[in-house]
């Protein structure tokens, strides 16, 4: 199955268990594979045959910056889902959080979650 890449996508959020974390916000950064049949686009150059990869952008950032999780867990899984929801040329969809300003002391680049869903 090919794959359409949407990587370091770039977010402010609200997300997190502590209070601080829902007042302040932080950055999200996320990574996405949506593994998509691209023979009949690629053969025929017909955006309506593939997935607009600026719509899914649209939709996580709409996820991420208006929506609010306690977990990046179900920040992934929301993405998920209404991804392939949205999209129904999208067989399953791979979603990654990366949380680099979680509040743990200590030098890290990020504490993230990886999810894979499908039909």
């Amino acid at each position: 199955m090919d794959k359409i890449l949407l990587n370091n996508l770039g977010f402010y959020g609200y997300h997190g268990v502590l209070k601080e974390e829902s007042v302040l916000g932080q950055k999200f950064f996320i990574d996405m594979e949506l593994l998509v049949d691209t023979k009949e686009a690629g053969l025929t150059d017909d955006m309506n045959k593939s997935v607009s990869y600026a719509d899914v952008y649209n939709v996580v950032k709409e996820i991420t910056e208006n929506k609010r999780f306690n977990l990046i867990e179900a920040l992934a899984e929301n993405i998920a889902k209404e991804t392939l929801e949205r999209f129904g040329l999208i067989n399953e969809v791979m979603v990654r959080v990366k949380k680099p300003e979680a509040p743990v002391n200590g030098i890290y680049d990020y504490f993230g979650v990886e999810i894979r869903r499908g039909r």
